[in-house]
């Protein structure tokens, strides 16, 4: 298991500088075919060279629960990252082609198996392309040699139904949530359907926008205001949102304060 911590979040000139001396990095590009909050990216068919295409639904989810990007079990995790190529000192850098969205689940999943080396790229691809670095089309290269990576899922990373009910009876987190205020207020319809719109009873509304500064997460400055303002004091937090992908951008926002 991995004991060195990276930053979680990077710079595209940084991810550059690291691409000059590549041994031991491997680049994930985790860009969505599709998404519930009807974003599109300006950059079609497009990726960072020698990035690797890793999918959340079909890789990195549990395909036998009935819920959308379910944790999947640690054997299911490491055949994925292997598959991959991901080896146990891999350095890993994380991005999608919509600014700042997916890239955050797979960096928390990867933490949350063990391997701590995992940083997002801030902006995505489109900060990458913004910032004058080269791009390639996108391959579909799935023939990389075989990782050691070996997943040992933290159970503490994740909170099950029944714990979000506990606490409700004996409250000893705060469960934020991350969907926009209109679906937490229950004035906006859920993406989904049959799914009710309204939130868990005491949970606390950070939309995952509000982290963000167009594609790229706020400053440290921002968010530490905006975390302030919550008065969350030094109580655990639970972060939530419709099926567990853009809840992860705002618990990356809160690893940065």
């Amino acid at each position: 298991m991995q004991s060195t911590v990276v930053p979680s979040l990077i710079s595209p000139e940084e991810l550059a500088a690291l691409l000059e001396n590549p041994l031991d990095l491997i680049v994930l590009d985790v860009s969505p075919t599709s998404n519930k909050s009807g974003l599109q990216t300006a950059h079609p068919g497009l990726q960072i060279p020698g990035a690797r295409k890793a999918d959340l639904k079909a890789q990195f989810s549990d395909p036998d629960r009935p819920w959308p990007n379910t944790v999947p079990i640690a054997a299911a995790f490491s055949h994925a990252a292997q598959a991959l190529g991901v080896n146990h000192e891999s350095r890993v850098v994380v991005y999608d082609n919509l600014g700042i969205y997916s890239a955050p689940r797979l960096w928390w999943l990867f933490r949350s198996m063990g391997h701590q080396q995992v940083s997002v790229l801030d902006g995505g691809l489109p900060a990458w392309i913004a910032a004058g670095l080269p791009t390639s089309p996108q391959e579909e290269n799935n023939n990389y040699e075989a990782g050691n990576f070996e997943a040992s899922l933290d159970e503490a990373s994740v909170w099950s139904r029944d714990q979000v009910t506990a606490n409700l009876a004996a409250p000893k987190a705060l469960v934020i949530d991350a969907r926009s205020a209109g679906r937490f207020a229950g004035t906006a319809a859920e993406p989904r359907i049959g799914l009710p719109s309204g939130h868990i009873p005491a949970s606390c509304s950070l939309p995952f926008k509000s982290v963000l500064q167009g594609m790229k997460m706020k400053s440290k400055e921002e968010l530490t205001q905006l975390f302030a303002e919550l008065e969350l004091g030094d109580q655990p937090l639970v972060f939530s949102c419709g099926s567990g992908l853009t809840a992860c951008i705002t618990l990356l926002a809160a690893d940065q304060v």
